[in-house]
């Protein structure tokens, strides 16, 4: 998932946060990310508690598609719509869906969540949406987006699920953090690690309200959302 130019290199330990880092490929379009294979099992462990078991779920930023894959398994009675804006991690997707052959996962579709119309309002309500690693890569203006178009496309009673670092009232959970929210920021001063707080009351309009935060390993957090009510009138 890429919404701005620049090199993605690795700059945390492996005790940090693990979310911009170098890809690699192997004899097709198929890219693999190294923190993806460390991360898939504990979001795969929140994801099959809290999402639906059966529907259609909408993911933002799929990057590599190696979670999507993952989740795909995982949660069968689900179909997957995957999204990136980045024409190279979207053929790494199909590359990985086509090696796995599953069913349950859709083609991979264009999707800057900035846009007022995704494209995918034809397979509206979703009954799940979920964002990983995404927020804090991103100008605001993209997590002010996603949580616009969750409003509009969540069914009632339908999930959100943020995952990455995050700040809570403020404060960053780890000095690795604030040093990745430092790094982040001399790339673009656009990104950074994004405040829950902020995210909870920019989500409220939309009828969104955080159901739950989840502990997660390298001082991430999992924040799962549920539409609750209608968004407010634009």
């Amino acid at each position: 998932m890429k919404y701005s130019s620049g090199p993605q290199v690795p700059t945390m330990p492996k005790d940090g946060p693990d979310s911009v880092e170098v890809r690699s490929r192997v004899g097709d379009a198929r890219q693999f990310s190294p923190s993806a294979a460390r991360n898939c099992g504990p979001i795969r462990e929140v994801l099959t508690r809290v999402l639906p078991k059966k529907g259609i779920a909408l993911e933002i930023g799929s990057g590599t598609g190696e979670h999507v894959i993952c989740f795909a398994k995982a949660l069968p009675g689900l179909v997957w719509l995957p999204s990136d804006p980045d024409s190279a991690s979207r053929a790494s997707i199909k590359a990985w869906s086509a090696t796995e052959g599953l069913a349950n996962v859709r083609a991979p579709v264009a999707i800057d969540v900035r846009e007022g119309v995704w494209g995918v309002e034809d397979d509206a309500p979703f009954d799940a949406m979920i964002s990983l690693n995404m927020v804090h890569i991103a100008p605001w203006e993209a997590a002010l987006g996603l949580l616009a178009g969750a409003g509009r496309l969540l069914r009632p009673d339908g999930v959100l699920v943020f995952y990455g670092p995050f700040m809570l009232g403020g404060i960053h959970t780890a000095a690795s953090n604030a040093a990745f929210d430092a790094d982040l920021k001399r790339r673009d001063p656009r990104w950074g690690v994004r405040d829950v707080d902020a995210l909870v009351g920019e989500a409220a309009p939309h009828g969104l309200e955080l159901l739950e935060l989840v502990e997660m390993p390298a001082n991430n957090l999992s924040l799962v959302f549920v539409k609750v009510g209608p968004a407010a009138p634009a």
